[in-house]
């Protein structure tokens, strides 16, 4: 929503311990969001064959249709029987201040879903992305994940602020990926009191988003590899970028390129994400993503990414 005006100018500091203000909005904006379906969503359209694990409201439905129309099997989605979906809902003001607010609701029972029931439907898993959502829920899939060999990235991201650090030190043990940008990893490194290489040794590999810098691949032995970015058009919205560069990345892995070919294909989605109002509004066209994939990192990558992209 948007506040046509500016908050400070509704606040009385004589009256900040009983704030009591309703703002009158001009716009409404309702866009289909969460990390692990903004993911799921590029994924399908870039034609990978994601399954979403996670709790929903009855409200879902729609949403669902929405994510099934695009290539998402939802078979794993746990449908709450007493909360809504999760949302977050936000009022910006003329100066990009924000008030928001964010629900939880059927997220919380993400913790009740058990993974082994839903890789025996679908007939395996090639890797489970665990993706910001209920603390414990995230927890018990890192454990799971552990226990059953399966083969698992872990994403921290916005729960970083709320877990501690034993509970990030337990979450991340044992992934084959460790994904965040460049100002969770510092925070992770923080909250965890471990140095790099006690990161290092624990996870399979490291990859940092850096905004208009691109990301960075990091391996055990401390090798580094660093990608740029795919230049935009317009900067729109970034909510959703990072997920957009996961998806990209999860879908040229799956199908067995380099790991400079999946961060490029990452790359790629996100200046789309960027390009568009919402996570899951931007469109895609194989020709123009290999015009631009070519054009940023050289004609034999988007020969290469070309190949498995449908269209």
């Amino acid at each position: 929503m948007h506040f046509p005006g500016k908050f400070a100018d509704q606040l009385v500091t004589e009256q900040l311990h009983r704030v009591s203000l309703s703002f009158l909005v001009d716009d409404l904006i309702v866009r289909r969001g969460g990390n692990g379906a903004n993911i799921a969503h590029a994924m399908g359209v870039l034609g990978a064959r994601p399954v979403l694990i996670g709790a929903v409201g009855d409200d879902f439905a729609d949403y669902r249709s929405w994510l099934e129309r695009h290539g998402v099997d939802c078979s794993g989605v746990r449908v709450s029987d007493v909360a809504n979906t999760a949302r977050f809902v936000c009022t910006t003001d003329d100066d990009m201040c924000q008030i928001a607010s964010f629900y939880a609701g059927a997220m919380s029972e993400a913790r009740l879903i058990e993974l082994t029931p839903v890789a025996d439907r679908v007939g395996g898993f090639d890797l489970v992305l665990i993706s910001p959502n209920d603390p414990e829920g995230m927890l018990r899939h890192a454990a799971e994940c552990r226990a059953r060999g399966y083969r698992f990235a872990v994403d921290p991201s916005q729960q970083l602020a709320r877990m501690d650090g034993a509970q990030i030190r337990d979450f991340i043990t044992g992934a084959d990926y460790l994904f965040s940008n460049d100002y969770e990893w510092e925070l992770l490194r923080r909250k965890t009191d471990w140095s790099e290489s006690d990161i290092m040794s624990r996870v399979g590999l490291r990859i940092t988003t850096l905004g208009e810098k691109g990301a960075e691949i990091v391996t055990p032995d401390g090798t580094s590899l660093h990608i740029g970015a795919v230049p935009e058009t317009a900067k729109v919205d970034p909510t959703g970028v990072g997920d957009g560069f996961r998806a990209g990345f999860l879908t040229a892995l799956t199908n067995g390129l380099s790991l400079e070919r999946c961060a490029q294909l990452g790359s790629m989605v996100a200046v789309l994400v960027l390009e568009a109002d919402g996570p899951q509004e931007w469109t895609y066209a194989k020709a123009d993503a290999v015009t631009r994939i070519s054009g940023a990192f050289g004609p034999e990558a988007g020969a290469e990414i070309s190949a498995i992209l449908p269209g």
